[in-house]
């Protein structure tokens, strides 16, 4: 028993069970590759053998740092599928590790909670589906999460080490996917929320502590952001309707309004159309894990002063903020929007938490719980290889071999092969 409640072998279970699940049929679901996976690869080849640059226009335009990884990749495994997917699904893994982590140090009083919160989030069919092919949606979480782990790292105090750490993720974050660029709003939340909450505020402890933070993350964006202030970031301008001078006040209020709905019955109503994102129109989490979110969030309104509900809140967010700017059509959109994954877990964790409390019924309780993340896992994953993968043959469009749909598009490698 003692063996199972250890730490370093509950996160080796987890990097077990999470490679063995992410990389199930790894290369047969899904079969084909999506247009997109196959510009993706164009971008990062086009890089091969010339100056560092933080932004590409290619693909409709984006920050570089994972398609150096994907470059990374290629030159180890050659211009494969598996070498374009495999970033996605090691970031995958090691954020399920990262999220353990990060809940044992929330969760300290309990040994087993962490890991059944690791395993849920690994079992949700909206995270493990972005792991299974070749988008920065995994890699955003990881530098997100362990930003995290470090800003959290030590209890009683927020130590430089931990806050330059936690600067550098963050900078990496924005580095990373679109809706990375408003992470860094979480930390400095978080640490503004720990002084602010205590009996004497120290104001030269705040901005020493901001500081320290700022500092790392503001050498890490400086290329990308030195880039963009003298270009345009087309990916950005093409979804952000705010910037659409043709549509008037009102219709961009009403675009957010009709926005906000959108997201929020994706949760539980209608989801996301897209095939590669989601089974069409089914909702992001399944009735279980909405219910457990809810009474979550209810419980960390009751004591919303601490600051890790603070930090929670804000991350939750900032997560959907980049999915109400876009205009309508564009939502619901379970890509964009996939940051929220960690807050709902935790808030799922507060659910879960509270209940353990009850110490009257505590092995009833486990039990119960044990067999609610069963199911839930269950009712995910069925979802995705009985139904969703009826959906991929039209969802991901091209040939099956990324060196042949290369060639379809007469791209040229640059080195041999």
């Amino acid at each position: 028993m003692k063996l199972v409640r250890n730490k370093y072998f509950q996160i080796l279970l987890i990097f077990v069970i999470s490679s063995l699940l992410i990389f199930f049929r790894f290369n047969e679901i899904p079969k084909n590759l999506a247009f997109d996976e196959v510009e993706f690869a164009k971008l990062a080849l086009s890089l091969n053998k010339k100056p560092y640059i933080p932004y590409s226009p290619l693909a409709t335009g984006h920050s570089t740092f994972y398609f150096y990884i994907l470059l990374f990749s290629f030159k180890i495994f050659g211009v494969t599928n598996f070498a374009l997917r495999l970033p996605s699904a090691v970031f995958g893994v090691f954020s399920v590790a990262a999220l353990y982590l990060i809940f044992k140090k929330i969760f300290p009083k309990n040994s087993f909670l962490p890991f059944l919160l690791a395993v849920l989030f690994l079992g949700t069919r909206w995270f493990f589906n972005f792991t299974r092919f070749s988008f920065e949606a995994t890699l955003l979480i990881f530098l997100e999460l362990t930003s995290l782990y470090f800003l959290f790292g030590k209890k009683d105090r927020l130590d430089n080490h931990n806050l330059l750490l936690s600067g550098l993720f963050s900078g990496l974050a924005f580095n990373s996917y679109t809706p990375g660029r408003f992470f860094a709003i979480v930390p400095i939340a978080y640490i503004t929320s720990r002084s602010l909450t205590k009996e004497k505020i120290n104001r030269k402890m705040i901005f020493k502590n901001l500081l320290v933070f700022l500092v790392p993350f503001i050498i890490t964006i400086t290329p990308l952001t030195l880039y963009l202030s003298t270009h345009q970031d087309s990916r950005v301008d093409k979804l952000f309707f705010w910037k659409n001078h043709k549509m008037t006040f009102n219709q961009k209020v009403g675009g957010t309004i009709q926005n906000i709905g959108s997201v929020a019955m994706m949760f539980v109503y209608k989801g996301d159309l897209n095939g590669r994102h989601n089974y069409p129109g089914k909702p992001a989490i399944n009735p279980l894990m909405f219910f457990l979110f809810i009474a979550g969030i209810a419980l960390s309104l009751k004591d919303f002063k601490k600051p890790l509900n603070i930090v929670f809140m804000t991350y939750l967010l900032i997560s959907v903020i980049p999915s109400l700017t876009i205009y309508p059509w564009e939502n619901p959109n379970m890509l964009r929007t996939i940051s929220v994954l960690p807050p709902l877990t935790y808030y799922v964790g507060l659910t879960v938490s509270k209940l353990l409390s009850i110490k009257d019924f505590k092995k009833i309780i486990y039990l119960g719980l044990a067999i609610v993340v069963g199911l839930s896992i269950f009712y995910d994953l069925r979802t995705y290889f009985v139904y969703q993968t009826k959906v991929f043959p039209s969802a991901f469009e091209t040939v099956p071999d990324l060196k042949d749909s290369l060639k379809q598009t007469n791209f040229k490698y640059l080195w041999k092969q």
